[in-house]
C-alpha cells in the first residue's frame, strides 16, 4: 500500500480514543507512540458526528502526538478511514493494564 492509513485506539482518561493517522513511529522517548498525520473524515458530508468534532477541534494544532504505549489498545493498518470518535468508559467491561507504580518503602512496624 503507498499511502498506509493506521486506526490507533487508545485510553485517554477514562476514554477511549479511535482515530486514523498516515505515520505512526516507535518514539525516541521510551515508551511512546508518535501519531502524525491525523486524517479526518470528508469535510462534504452533510452528516456531522459531534464524537468527531470533538477529535478535529482537540488535534486542529497538532503535528504530533506522543501516546504512552500502556495506553494504546490497537493499532490497525486499514485500507480507508473511517469515522474517529471518542466513547466513554462506563463499568468494570474495560480493564486498563496494569501499570507498576511507585513503590513505597516499609514502614516502621511493619
Amino acid at each position: 500500500m503507498a499511502n498506509p492509513i493506521y486506526k490507533v485506539i487508545f485510553h485517554n482518561q477514562n476514554q477511549v480514543y479511535e482515530l486514523y493517522a498516515r505515520a505512526i513511529y516507535q518514539s525516541d522517548m521510551y515508551g511512546f507512540i508518535e501519531v502524525e498525520e491525523f486524517v479526518f473524515g470528508e469535510k462534504s458530508q452533510l452528516v456531522v458526528d459531534p464524537s468527531e468534532e470533538k477529535l478535529k477541534s482537540e488535534f486542529a494544532s497538532v503535528t504530533r502526538s506522543y501516546i504512552p504505549m500502556h495506553s494504546i489498545v490497537r493499532i490497525d493498518e486499514v485500507e480507508k478511514e473511517g469515522t474517529g470518535k471518542i466513547v466513554e468508559v462506563k463499568g468494570d467491561k474495560v480493564t486498563r493494564f496494569p501499570f507498576p507504580g511507585p513503590v513505597q518503602p516499609p514502614q516502621d512496624g511493619e
